[in-house]
């Protein structure tokens, strides 16, 4: 399994024609899933999708590909972990995806949406599915 520790990962850039490429084959995964896991949240966590909480699905769900703001590719033996930052629309708030592209194949597949539980120095948690400009897209699993 690959791990920020066993890969190499490139630098955040701005997508390329492959990344929006892979975006558009996973696109109408990230929004169920990014619908399916504020529903959920909303029923024990809802600060996780605090920073959007009076958008309502469709307005969560509107971004397309000219939304996706920056990517990160690493390079396993299996193939391209592809990590996006997607601006939603009509706001200041992203979200995060992980995709995974098999070596040798012509489809990405969705891995998941990037969603956090921070442990505060006061010990306070703060849970975060959505993310700003300046947080780094970096290595995530889940």
């Amino acid at each position: 399994m690959a791990t920020a520790e066993t890969v190499d990962m490139g630098p955040p850039h701005p997508p390329k024609e492959e990344s929006i490429k892979a975006f558009d084959e996973i696109e109408v995964d990230l929004k169920k899933m990014l619908q399916h896991l504020r529903h959920d949240t909303n029923k024990h966590e809802p600060s996780y999708f605090a920073a959007v909480k009076f958008f309502d699905d469709e307005q969560l769900t509107s971004f397309t590909s000219a939304d996706l703001k920056e990517v990160r590719v690493a390079d396993s033996a299996y193939g391209k972990h592809l990590f996006g930052k997607v601006l939603l629309p009509n706001s200041t708030s992203y979200f995060m995806f992980r995709a995974f592209i098999p070596g040798g194949a012509e489809t990405a597949r969705f891995h998941c949406i990037h969603m956090a539980e921070i442990e505060e120095k006061d010990g306070q948690k703060t849970f975060k599915a959505i993310w700003g400009e300046k947080d780094p897209l970096e290595w995530f699993d889940e």
